[in-house]
């Protein structure tokens, strides 16, 4: 049997064959000079995909031949959305396709989705494309959190082309194969919650909603099938993830963009990536989203905005809970947010402990990153690398309030005496907690510019950096660096 042919059982199509009414079937458009730029290995070697898929023309004839396996059952899923707090239940998968699912070296089921497959019937008279700006960012964040341990959806290799696309300017089409568990979205379980008949009761499924939970139950959530109440027991699996997730993003200075809850993934993963930003000074009201005209979606917000999407979201139980079972669900969300916010954060100062004291000092360093705002990335890192508390101290040069410093680092050094914490301990965390290197979007900026002109050389650069956040004998130092002043706190737009 050669490489390209697979065993029967391997590509799965679980979500098409059971879910049949909910999706269209529908195959990749042809795109223009394709050509595959980038493989992301141990990803692929995970997923037990062919090696020689990985050849430029093998894997286009996969993806657009029309004996393929890859795309022998490949839909567009139907879903609708809040959108900036508005319900638009006209959405669905417009430029991505499902293609199939495969079991990786774990047992887990992983989705094989196409980003930039093209025209489909919820496309809503748009091209279907993706433009190669577009996924390098979405390929760059998604390995960037992986590698910092923040749950994501993945890319699997991006394809670039000649092919034109119009968007705020002339660009080039792109496409990307991401995984996930699968893609699921708040927005599926919405949509066919509210396609019902006028008047029809809100606490009766309807068939299609049935469906939706039956097949999610079974495939994602089997564990909770011989619970007593298996509804209940997702919803709140969903609910702690999303505030696990959101807490992680909330921690490393990581904001969303476009918090709709047809980008938000029932598996608590960061999804559908846009207009992101990471932090470059520490501003607790940033917005990355220059579409973002009310600041919704702005950094502070991402917290509310996630009650508020699972609020939304949790309306589709109605018809398995009561409503008081709902309520108390959505009640855990706070309290398990806050526990794994000051959790994770606490581990940047190489604490384990949620004491008072810890909290109060940690309210100090944030206060200290404010007056006048400091680079978020690097304030963190510099609390690394240290001999002693004299050679920490030196750092109090480095700061304008140099009594707030000296409060910080007493109270710092207080709560690490009374965690009994020694100090070389204190740094090996420390240095195990905060990365070297994260997105910076100057640089994600330079890498499209460069891939723009054919060039992925840098593309290739940065990836490599970002696989590695903690390593400080990075290959390529100056993707370390802050950016000038000009190029703080870019902002996009949604059509990126």
């Amino acid at each position: 049997m050669s490489e390209s042919q697979l065993e029967p059982h391997t590509l799965q199509h679980t979500y098409a064959d059971e879910l049949a009414e909910l999706v269209t079937p529908i195959k990749p458009t042809v795109i223009y000079q394709p050509q595959l730029q980038v493989i992301n290995h141990p990803l692929w070697e995970s997923l037990g995909l062919p090696v020689d898929w990985q050849d430029n023309d093998t894997l286009m004839q996969q993806l657009f031949g029309s004996h393929s396996a890859l795309t022998a059952r490949s839909v567009a899923q139907k879903y609708g959305g809040h959108q900036f707090g508005h319900w638009n239940p006209q959405l669905g998968d417009g430029r991505g396709l499902l293609l199939c699912e495969v079991e990786d070296k774990h047992g887990q089921r992983q989705d094989l989705h196409l980003k930039g497959a093209g025209p489909t019937p919820y496309s809503r008279h748009a091209d279907g494309r993706a433009v190669l700006r577009s996924t390098i960012r979405e390929y760059l964040a998604s390995e960037a959190l992986y590698h910092l341990g923040v749950p994501t959806s993945r890319a699997l290799c991006l394809i670039s082309s000649n092919e034109p696309v119009y968007r705020e300017q002339p660009e080039k089409a792109a496409m990307l194969i991401r995984t996930a568990p699968s893609h699921l979205r708040f927005g599926h379980f919405e949509y066919f919650y509210h396609d019902r008949e006028p008047g029809s009761a809100p606490e009766i499924a309807t068939p299609k909603l049935q469906q939706l939970m039956d097949y999610t139950l079974t495939h994602h959530f089997p564990q909770l099938m011989e619970n007593q109440y298996p509804h209940l027991q997702m919803l709140l699996q969903i609910i702690a993830d999303t505030a696990r997730l959101i807490a992680h993003w909330q921690v490393i200075g990581f904001n969303h963009g476009v918090m709709n809850t047809d980008n938000m993934s029932i598996h608590g993963i960061t999804f559908d990536y846009g207009p992101y930003a990471f932090f470059d000074d520490f501003e607790p009201h940033y917005v990355c989203n220059k579409s973002d005209h009310q600041g919704r979606y702005r950094f502070s917000q991402q917290p509310s905005i996630g009650l508020w999407n699972l609020n939304a979201f949790a309306q589709a139980f109605r018809p398995f809970l009561s409503v008081e079972q709902i309520t108390e669900a959505l009640d855990t969300f706070e309290p398990i947010l806050v526990e794994h916010y000051h959790h994770l954060m606490l581990k940047r100062f190489g604490l384990t402990e949620t004491t008072d004291g810890a909290l109060a000092m940690m309210a100090l360093f944030m206060k200290l990153l404010q007056n006048p705002k400091r680079d978020y990335h690097n304030s963190f890192r510099q609390l690394a690398g240290h001999k002693d508390w004299h050679s920490l101290m030196s750092l109090r040069d480095d700061y304008v309030n140099i009594v707030l410093f000296d409060e910080w680092l007493t109270a710092f050094k207080a709560e690490v005496e009374a965690q009994h914490v020694d100090f070389s301990t204190l740094q090996e965390r420390i240095n195990a907690a905060n990365p070297h290197t994260v997105l910076r979007n100057h640089h994600a900026q330079a890498v499209i510019e460069a891939a723009e002109e054919g060039d992925f050389s840098l593309l290739h650069a940065y990836l490599d950096v970002l696989s590695s956040p903690f390593d400080e004998a990075t290959k390529i130092k100056r993707f370390a660096s802050p950016p000038a002043t000009q190029d703080k706190g870019i902002a996009l737009s949604c059509s990126s």
